[in-house]
């Protein structure tokens, strides 16, 4: 079983910056595609970048030229660094990646980490 981990969620002041990680754990696994994705309170979860293994990005243009997305693959981490953050930026961050295990290719999720942008 393999298990993502987020961490680095908070409360900041707009403009301010925050880094989130997020860890694959477990045994005998590969990571290949990695996402972030938001859902703010009473909206749908919206993907906002994605990142190969081979380092190869994109990204929402509501997060375009503020977030950045990058990766460890020896450390299967994945970051978020974000700046200049907004108010809108307000939501629960999820982890995403697809894991192959043995034969099987599956997606995981993690359980979440809360950013809070507000003065």
């Amino acid at each position: 079983q393999v298990q993502l981990v987020e961490s680095g969620g908070g409360l900041v002041q707009p403009g301010g910056s925050l880094r989130l990680s997020c860890a694959a754990s477990g045994s005998m696994f590969e990571v290949y595609q990695m996402h972030w994705y938001r859902q703010a309170p009473g909206k749908q979860r919206e993907l906002i970048t994605s990142i190969s293994n081979g380092g190869s990005t994109n990204y929402a243009d509501s997060v375009k030229g503020r977030f950045i997305i990058s990766r460890e693959n020896a450390k299967n981490t994945m970051y978020l660094q974000m700046d200049a953050l907004k108010p809108e930026d307000t939501a629960v961050y999820y982890c995403n990646a697809d894991v192959k295990t043995g034969w099987a290719l599956r997606n995981y999720w993690g359980q979440g980490t809360q950013v809070t942008v507000s003065a």
